[in-house]
């Protein structure tokens, strides 16, 4: 029952947030830069019961993303400015995002061992 609950409440707050983007786009976008997802989900975390030491590295797991994620987002904006079809856009952007965090990890394995 409670993953049923937690389906709900997201799917409406995504639902909300794409209401807001096709009024009000840059307000929208700024809605959904929102660190909204990672609450929500450390909330579902706790009230499950998981650890805080868990949840510390979940959300250090969301920071390690962020900047793979604007590369994607970045990608996206620009090809899509650059009227390339919606789905070619995602795709560059998605694939911009795995090499970036490969990349990343990359570095860091070579900087740490």
């Amino acid at each position: 029952m409670f993953t049923i609950v937690k389906i709900f409440v997201s799917a409406a707050i995504i639902a909300v947030i794409t209401e807001i983007s096709r009024r009000y786009p840059v307000q929208g976008g700024i809605i959904a830069a929102l660190p909204i997802v990672s609450v929500l989900s450390i909330f579902w975390l706790y009230l499950q019961g998981e650890h805080i030491e868990k949840l510390s590295k979940f959300a250090l797991g969301v920071v390690w993303g962020i900047p793979s994620t604007v590369v994607m987002l970045v990608i996206i904006g620009l090809a899509l400015k650059n009227s390339i079809h919606l789905f070619v856009s995602l795709g560059l952007g998605v694939a911009g995002w795995l090499i970036f965090l490969l990349a990343q990890e990359l570095v860091v394995k070579h900087f740490t061992s």
